[in-house]
């Protein structure tokens, strides 16, 4: 009670909160190396803030542009070139070691998930896949569709299904969720858990029916309450 009475004190009157004022310029004025330490210290952490912003975003734009041609090499499918260079212009994993702290370096994480993925090289695909991370809704769901995917070609069909829910639950569109739904029923039609492959073919049923995937939905989910 008396910390508020003091605070209203402080904003109704002038003369108090003048005193108060008087008050840190006398504490300054007898303590004046403590004074010109503190401000010193906060001036280097201003500087390095603003240091560290800077140095951030030049390291993130000369990423992007080693990037480059890594992305070309991806989109021509010469993955080995998009991973490890072409001996002038880096690849994926060097960039992901000399810039991994960037925007750059995090997208890096997930071209080369995608390409150990097409590799067959599942746990490498994992790794990388796990440590990307990204504000676009549609793309961090693509990516734990694609960690679903590693997971089921080594038969993990638990870890599959968890992340192919992942992706179907990670803002639902009706784009890409119903496929990612299509993937997690299979997963749980593989663990022997028929209600839930049916609960997903069910959302596919109640909420993408404009979907592709809409008449295969209705027909497993038809198969598997015929054979229960």
């Amino acid at each position: 009670m008396a910390k508020k009475e003091e605070k209203a004190d402080l904003l109704e009157n002038a003369e108090v909160l003048q005193e108060k004022l008087v008050g840190v310029e006398g504490w300054f004025e007898s303590n004046p190396k403590t004074s010109i330490g503190i401000v010193a210290f906060i001036l280097v952490l201003i500087g390095g803030y603003f240091g560290y912003r800077y140095y951030s975003s030049s390291q993130d734009n000369l990423a992007q542009n080693e990037m480059f041609q890594a992305v070309r090499y991806f989109e021509a499918d010469s993955l080995n070139l998009a991973l490890n260079g072409d001996g002038n212009a880096l690849g994926f994993l060097q960039i992901i070691e000399d810039y991994g702290r960037t925007k750059a370096g995090n997208l890096a994480n997930y071209y080369t998930g995608a390409i150990y993925l097409k590799q067959g090289k599942f746990p490498l695909a994992i790794y990388h896949l796990k440590d990307f991370s990204a504000n676009d809704l549609l793309v961090q769901a693509r990516a734990y569709s694609l960690m679903g995917d590693a997971y089921m070609e080594q038969d993990n069909f638990e870890e599959a299904a968890r992340y192919y829910d992942k992706a179907a639950s990670h803002n639902p569109n009706k784009e890409f969720s119903p496929a990612y739904l299509m993937k997690a029923a299979l997963a749980y039609e593989k663990l022997n858990k028929p209600e839930k492959a049916k609960a997903a073919y069910q959302t596919i049923i109640d909420k993408f029916w404009e979907s592709s995937e809409y008449q295969n939905a209705r027909k497993y989910k038809a198969r598997l309450e015929n054979n229960s």
